[in-house]
Parts: C-alpha cells; sequence; structure tokens
C-alpha cells in the first residue's frame, strides 16, 4: 500500500524545475507546443521544459435562462437516467418476470425525486441566478520556462526557428 503524502509530493515533483529561467513566452498554446517541438526535433533535452499558462482568467458562457418548467423539465430527466440505472442494478436480483417492472418503477421514482430535488434547489436560490452556464479557466499567455543548466544551449537552437525567440527591440 503507498503513502497519499509520498505520491503527492512525487507528483508534484514531476512539475519543478530546479531554477526556470523563461525562454519565451507566447499569445497561445500552439505556438508554445510548436517551440518545444522544435527543440525537441533538434535533438534538445526537452525533459528540461516546462510550459507554464500564465495570467489565468475565467470565462463564463450564459447558456439559457432557466425558469421553473426548464428546471422541473432538467431534474425529471436526471432522475430518469438515475432511475434506470438504479432499476437496471436492482434487477439482477428479483426473478425476470419482474425485472421489467423494477426498472419501470425505478425510473418513475427516480423522475419524481429528480424534479423535486430541482425544485427544491432552485427555488432556494430565491432568483440570485436564473440561468445557466459553462464556466472554463483559460491562460491568456503561454510561456516556456527551460532548466538554467541548459537556458542558452536552448537559445542556440531556437534561433534556428525564424520568430520563435521575441524580439528583444519590440
Amino acid at each position: 500500500m503507498s503513502n497519499p503524502a509520498v505520491q503527492s509530493a512525487l507528483g508534484a515533483a514531476r512539475f519543478r524545475l530546479q531554477f526556470p529561467q523563461s525562454l519565451a513566452t507566447y499569445d497561445d498554446y500552439a505556438t508554445a507546443q510548436k517551440t518545444v517541438d522544435f527543440l525537441s526535433d533538434e535533438g534538445f533535452p526537452v525533459e528540461n521544459c516546462m510550459i507554464v499558462g500564465t495570467e489565468l482568467k475565467q470565462m463564463e458562457r450564459i447558456t439559457g435562462r432557466l425558469t421553473t418548467g426548464r428546471v422541473a423539465i432538467n431534474g425529471a430527466v436526471s432522475g430518469l437516467w438515475l432511475g434506470l440505472f438504479v432499476g437496471i442494478l436492482f434487477s439482477f436480483f428479483v426473478t425476470s418476470k419482474s425485472a421489467f417492472a423494477e426498472i419501470v418503477s425505478t425510473m418513475l421514482l427516480g423522475l419524481v425525486f429528480g424534479m423535486v430535488w430541482s425544485l427544491v434547489g432552485f427555488a432556494m436560490t430565491r432568483g440570485q441566478r436564473d440561468f445557466a452556464s459553462v464556466t472554463q479557466v483559460i491562460a491568456t499567455k503561454y510561456e516556456v520556462l527551460v532548466e538554467h543548466k541548459v537556458a542558452a544551449q536552448a537559445r542556440e537552437v531556437l534561433a534556428k526557428l525564424p520568430g520563435a525567440l521575441p524580439n528583444p527591440f519590440a
């Protein structure tokens, strides 16, 4: 049996460089990835590199207005699927004649439970959030970092790729 603290420390160590230096910063991940790929193609030891997304921002896309009817339907459908899953599990333990009835009854119970639960949750918000959305955290800059001991070598290799290094005079 392994120790979770040791696993966590080992996992975090994978994302550390001893003395990282910035090689370049890009506006999109594809360009940062292209840079590391070029270094790899040129035989550079890319295990000394890291791409770090910086300047994080959270985006929220509003997908629609929430109404009592929409909440009820979404809850009912969700409950129906849960009821189907539970019904199938229960059907393994009953005779084949009553399996269908078992599945249908758990689906109906799931439908009612899901609808009521969703409506109660929606009512508890008291109109504070009457919309549905999806959120995502994205980086606006991507920085390629390298170990200090190979930074000069990385810059030399990258100088062969036009436009890979930012113009220091810009």
